[in-house]
């Protein structure tokens, strides 16, 4: 979602009519963020606000993915969360009980008030024996005014604490490529990922086999590009350049 088909809030030049072309054309497609903070239903009406219209069963979370690895690892589980209710709202779902005594995990994802009290009993729940999940592995975040902290680096400051490193669900972890492509019955030859970050994006896209697409309108630069041990099947300057394609 940012930097693909929206930026600081604001639409990216020809993301509506990427999507609209693509709901169109009747090819099963999926939206992915890492951002956990938010629930599907919140992320459709955002997206809506600006002219981008998908249902709200095309977005797929990365605190969706973290709910169905502990509902596939630990069905009925506990867990003591650090995030919001796109986080919660998920495990819910999935039946996990939020609980600070003796969970079976810790799981952290985002969040714009991170509290040291919560950090706190993470630690000591982890040090106590709780497995570690986080849901993304992003050390920033994109805002107006800069970058934001974002969940890796939390995830971090945890790790230095406890000696325990977590297991990261979002992108580049392509577990969550692979339930999204389960979700629509898609295959990975003939299955394209369009991104904005090398480090995320394109990384899982091709370790889930799949083609990849880099676009110019987020985080990487094409010269930022050409500086990692692997590359994208194309550059492009915005998913505008792919509308005449769908």
């Amino acid at each position: 979602m940012d930097g693909v088909l929206v930026h600081e809030g604001q639409p990216i030049p020809g993301a509506p009519e990427f999507i609209a072309r693509l709901r169109a054309s009747g090819k099963p497609f999926r939206v992915l963020t890492n951002n956990s903070i938010y629930t599907p239903r919140d992320l459709q009406a955002r997206l809506a606000r600006v002219g981008i219209q998908v249902p709200e069963s095309v977005i797929w979370t990365s605190a969706q993915a973290t709910a169905q690895f502990l509902a596939d690892q630990r069905p009925g589980g506990t867990a003591y969360v650090i995030g919001e209710a796109g986080l919660t709202t998920a495990l819910h779902a999935v039946g996990y009980v939020l609980s600070d005594f003796a969970p079976e995990y810790v799981v952290l994802g985002e969040t714009r008030t991170w509290s040291f009290e919560a950090v706190t009993k993470a630690i000591r729940l982890i040090n106590d024996g709780a497995r570690f999940i986080c849901t993304n592995p992003d050390a920033t975040g994109p805002s107006a005014e800069g970058a934001l902290p974002a969940a890796g680096s939390v995830a971090a400051l945890i790790s230095k604490a406890t000696g325990m490193a977590p297991y990261f669900i979002g992108k580049p972890n392509p577990m969550m490529m692979r339930s999204a492509l389960n979700s629509i019955d898609g295959h990975s030859e003939d299955t394209i990922m369009v991104g904005d970050r090398m480090d995320t994006d394109i990384l899982c896209g091709l370790e889930a086999g799949l083609r990849t697409v880099l676009v110019l309108t987020g985080i990487s630069t094409r010269a930022e590009a050409e500086r990692y041990p692997y590359r994208p099947s194309r550059i492009v300057d915005s998913v505008a350049d792919l509308i005449d394609e769908i």
